[in-house]
């Protein structure tokens, strides 16, 4: 019986004990789980208040990162100002570049224009030299031989006349009072005077009137009413190259190789 007893009372007490545990445990879990939901929201405001300045942080920057975008900013605006001055100056050197390139091509056409000019005047003047040699080497085929007694009074007529002062001695026609001779006309006298038209008294027809030479040429007579320098040599006259030219309301006899001295003659018809 006692034992029956003390089976029963395990029995019980065994229950007792497994619905204590069976209450005790879904309200362990129950405190658990209301636990849990407090220290969520702590939890989850937690994380809202760190997750917060992030936000703030990345809406608003730091005062040295928005120094360092103005100082960006900055430096990209001078390198844009810098690149313009760059472009304005290469685009003003290449100006400069052509301007210059225009005015060497300018002055290059002008000195070939001027080369040109001058070959043509002295492809002229060889043809103005060229018809005088041969105008000259015409008369001089045409010119009589002058005999011994010819020569010798041609010589002694232009000796006579010769000065070692020729610049105290010799007179200008203005000095003179005026060329009051013959003038040859004008369109004829640029055909056949002047310092292109060279020629040489040797061989023309030749006198001596009043102790003074008179010599012919193209149909006129020269003479000479001053005396001519003795440095020019006693067969100037048969060697030397002279020409006729109209000076200050006169004409005067030149020497091709003394061009600075002037001999006054008269033209007579």
């Amino acid at each position: 019986m006692e034992i029956a007893l003390m089976k029963a009372m395990r029995v019980t007490g065994t229950a007792i004990l497994s619905l204590l545990l069976g209450i005790a445990v879904p309200a362990f879990a129950q405190h658990d789980e209301q636990g849990e939901k407090q220290d969520h929201p702590q939890q989850q405001q937690g994380k809202h208040e760190q997750a917060k300045p992030e936000k703030q942080q990345h809406a608003q920057p730091p005062q040295h990162a928005q120094q360092q975008q103005r100082s960006e900013r900055s430096k990209q605006a001078h390198q844009a100002q810098q690149q313009d001055r760059n472009t304005e100056q290469q685009h003003a050197r290449q100006q400069q570049r052509t301007k210059q390139d225009d005015q060497q091509k300018e002055g290059r056409s002008n000195q070939q224009q001027q080369a040109q000019q001058q070959q043509q005047e002295r492809n002229k003047q060889q043809v103005r030299d060229q018809h005088q040699q041969t105008q000259q080497q015409q008369r001089n085929n045409q010119l009589p031989q002058r005999t011994e007694e010819q020569q010798r009074i041609q010589q002694s007529a232009w000796r006579e006349h010769g000065s070692r002062h020729w610049d105290s001695d010799h007179r200008t026609w203005r000095q003179r009072g005026g060329y009051r001779g013959y003038r040859i006309p004008e369109d004829r006298f640029r055909g056949y005077f002047g310092p292109s038209h060279g020629f040489r008294i040797y061989g023309l027809p030749f006198l001596v009137v009043g102790g003074y030479p008179r010599f012919q040429y193209d149909g006129y007579w020269f003479s000479p009413v001053d005396p001519w320098p003795e440095y020019w040599g006693n067969d100037w006259y048969d060697n030397d190259d002279v020409y006729v030219n109209y000076v200050d309301n006169g004409y005067y006899l030149y020497n091709s190789r003394y061009p600075n001295v002037a001999i006054a003659i008269n033209i007579s018809m």
